[in-house]
């Protein structure tokens, strides 16, 4: 027969591509089961690539939302019609953190916040969507002891961070909103805002990060294209017979491909509708985005939409290269080629080649830099994966004997591994990126996270209430003590107070002392007092300091007001501290402080001298009592709306730090389910190819289990080799990025492990849920062909 006439030029390849999409969708059932697989992957795909694209955008539009509802504070600090006096609030109630603004309007003119109708009147409060449900529920009934205002609005998105934010706006009287907790404000901020510069570490983890999270992506896109390579390499033999050439067949194989990647497109675009129709009714790691957020940034976007096609035919172009396609079969059907492998070296040392110059001189803000950095991170891992699939034949090729499932796979296997190490793939270049980023991951959290050298086990909550109209210090101290999982509560009063010279003068600023009175059992709690009486007064110094100047000595006369730059002309506000005053030792208190000024027991001075006193009360809770922190907090915002108390925590993070840990957590999760669902659908391909040859097995005798057994050693034999590798490209990667940002080199081997394992669970899980579709396939009406 004689050839078909050669096509050339743009008309040529599009007519060969339109033949190989027609292919696509006119091949019969087997056509378009192999269609829809692979539009089905690409479309996972596409739509997490969709939805990172959408991540500027969201954080744009939070970050907006953010500074409209910031107030601008009043610069002559003068009353006027249109303004307010304003006070944040922040509590946290089962480890959710809420925020609210207390206000009140000076004028008649006072603006709303963004997102609002109306001020809200004194004793009432509009709340987030989220607040108010909360709010509603049985759960909520202990945090509405807390907020005493009557709800009377919602805030609508356009106040909001996100659709479930914690956050209020309540209004007080003129009496409260003159507190020093208060300040003016003459309305509401307008226009964007100011972008937060983050340290090179935190750079240089977020660029990572993103590398790391992506290429799973980008390598399951390339691996989805090329489903059902063999029953296409027979078709395309077919084709040879009829008097197409090698080109041509070529380029019919990758319309056949780009059918299924532009269908892909189709169905990852109509996902990420569906995803972001439901972005509001979805929180993870405490973030969440209204649907009109997640918009994909529109050259990211079309990015995304021109490479996916592109991918799909350059990689099935440069598949089939290796592939020599004649009339009566094709190569792979017999002994292939044996794999190269100086390309495969050449990757990663081409990424090691930019990353090293930056040892020691990252700096974390040039777009070179960055540009760099990335390069030589995808290049690393690319290697890190194009090393699979050799490494997997060399390995292979040497299995002999064994037991007969061991003996299918291994044979399976030496025929043809590109499959196995195709579906393990992207979870080789996760784990790879897992461990370096993860090596990354603890330098920075080691240098982003301080230890607050609290102990949590003398205090586990601490509340801060100004003594002021009235309040009594024993008041509060027992209504702590009655809450209900309360099991100790010291509390100690807090002033500061200045020295007064021989001459009357105040001493100069800097060099005023803190005051503390309590009881003996209290103040042991910040010095060692074996022998403490009422009545006593004791002077504390530094245990580091061998000065005893720097504390008051006896006879000293002190102020005991809170503004003291001028001589006191009430000698109440002035006192001396008594000759008996003996010196004592500090010591580490709950808060991890160490004391220094005067110890002062009730006996000695009576409390209302004390100018600006501020109770610091330090809680022991029960654990076995339900909500025993949540009845605290109500306690204390039972005498100070402010709620100014806190939990004592080990260590404490940068919220920078926090903010970028959470967003990679979110990336993880994404990334994970997004590997778990492609590997099921890589199985199904590689099951629905062999579909015919299992049933023969089983019309022949062979076992269920033992075909059962083989397939799950088709993938244990990749994926331990996979993980191996992942293992060491991973190492590589973390150790020259610690060394960028002159970190030393430690490697968390039980987190190493954790990973590894994460990724060979996985790959196990996705292996067992394929065997029900597998009993299915060994079915004898799989002998059916068409």
């Amino acid at each position: 027969m004689a050839p078909a006439p050669a096509r050339r030029g743009v008309a040529g390849w599009a007519a060969d591509l339109a033949m190989g999409a027609r292919f696509a969708v006119t091949g019969g059932r087997e056509g378009w089961a192999r269609t829809l697989l692979t539009a089905l992957g690409v479309g996972l795909g596409v739509t997490l690539l969709l939805l990172a694209t959408s991540v500027p955008e969201i954080i744009s539009a939070r970050d907006s939302r953010s500074h409209a509802r910031t107030p601008t504070v009043s610069l002559s600090n003068a009353r006027g019609p249109e303004t307010l006096l304003i006070s944040q609030v922040h509590t946290t109630f089962h480890e959710e953190d809420i925020q609210g603004v207390r206000l009140y309007p000076e004028g008649d003119r006072a603006t709303a916040p963004p997102g609002v109708e109306r001020l809200p009147a004194t004793g009432e409060m509009v709340v987030s969507p989220a607040l108010g449900r909360l709010l509603d529920s049985a759960e909520g009934e202990r945090l509405a002891e807390r907020l005493p205002y009557r709800v009377t609005g919602t805030i609508d998105g356009l106040g909001l961070l996100g659709p479930h934010e914690l956050f209020f706006y309540a209004g007080v009287d003129r009496a409260t909103a003159v507190d020093d907790d208060y300040f003016r404000a003459d309305g509401w901020e307008a226009g964007p805002g100011s972008a937060e510069e983050f340290p090179p570490e935190l750079v240089l983890l977020i660029v990572i990060g993103c590398v790391v999270l992506l290429m799973p992506i980008v390598i399951f896109i390339a691996t989805a294209v090329r489903f059902g390579g063999e029953r296409r390499d027979r078709r395309l033999a077919a084709l040879r017979l009829v008097g197409a050439d090698g080109a041509m067949t070529r380029r019919i194989a990758a319309g056949e491909a780009l059918c299924g990647a532009l269908l892909g497109l189709a169905v990852g675009g109509a996902l990420f509708a569906l995803a972001r129709q439901l972005a509001d009714r979805v929180e993870v790691w405490g973030y969440s985005a209204f649907p009109s957020d997640v918009t994909p940034a529109g050259p990211l976007a079309a990015l995304v939409l021109l490479a996916v096609p592109a991918c799909a035919v350059v990689v099935t172009m440069v598949a089939l290269r290796g592939v020599a396609i004649e009339p009566l079969g094709v190569v792979r059907q017999s002994r292939p080629r044996r794999r190269r492998l100086w390309w495969r070296l050449l990757l990663p040392v081409l990424g090691l080649g930019l990353l090293l110059p930056l040892i020691g001189g990252y700096s974390g803000t040039g777009g070179t830099e960055t540009a760099q950095v990335t390069a030589g991170a995808v290049l690393v891992l690319i290697g890190t994966t194009a090393l699979l699939p050799w490494a997997v034949e060399s390995v292979v090729e040497r299995f002999r004997g064994g037991p007969l499932p061991w003996q299918l796979a291994t044979r399976r296997l030496q025929l043809g591994s590109g499959p196995a190490a195709r579906a393990v793939s992207g979870i080789t270049v996760a784990v790879a990126g897992a461990i370096a980023v993860q090596m990354l991951f603890a330098s920075v959290e080691a240098e982003n996270t301080k230890v607050t050298g609290q102990d949590t086990t003398r205090a586990q909550f601490v509340s801060g209430i100004e003594l002021r109209n009235g309040l009594g210090m024993e008041r509060v101290i027992d209504a702590f003590r009655d809450t209900e999982g309360v099991d100790r509560a010291v509390g100690l009063v807090e002033s500061l107070v200045t020295p007064v010279r021989p001459d009357g003068r105040p001493a100069e600023p800097g060099q005023e002392q803190w005051l503390t009175y309590g009881a003996c059992d209290s103040l042991r709690e910040l010095a060692r007092l074996p022998d403490c009486r009422d009545g006593q007064v004791y002077l504390v110094a530094p245990a580091s300091d061998d000065d005893p100047a720097a504390t008051p000595r006896p006879g000293d006369r002190l102020d005991l007001r809170a503004d003291a730059t001028r001589p006191a002309k009430d000698t109440r506000h002035l006192w001396t501290v008594p000759r008996t005053a003996q010196r004592a030792e500090s010591r580490i208190d709950p808060l991890g402080s160490e004391f220094t000024g005067v110890l002062v027991t009730p006996g000695a001075l009576e409390l209302s001298r004390l100018d600006g006193a501020y109770l610091r009360t330090m809680l022991t809770l029960d654990p076995a009592v339900d909500d025993a922190m949540e009845r605290a907090r109500n306690t204390e915002a039972r005498f100070d709306e402010r709620m100014n108390g806190w939990a004592t925590s080990d260590t404490k993070e940068n919220e920078q730090f926090t903010d970028v840990r959470r967003g990679l957590f979110i990336g993880a999760t994404a990334t994970l389910l997004l590997i778990g669902a492609s590997m099921i659908v890589s199985m199904l391909e590689q099951l629905r190819e062999r579909r015919r040859l299992l049933a023969v097995l089983v019309a022949f005798g062979t076992p269920r289990a033992t075909l059962a057994w083989s397939v799950l050693w088709q993938t244990a034999v990749p994926v331990v080799i996979g993980l191996a590798i992942s293992v060491a490209g991973g190492l590589t990667l973390g150790t020259v990025l610690l060394r960028m940002v002159g970190s030393p080199v430690a490697v968390d081997w039980t987190s190493l492990a954790f990973m590894a394992g994460t990724g060979a669970g996985v790959i196990a899980l996705v292996t067992l849920v394929s065997m029900g579709p597998l009993w299915r396939m060994m079915r004898p009406d799989g002998l059916r062909s068409e």
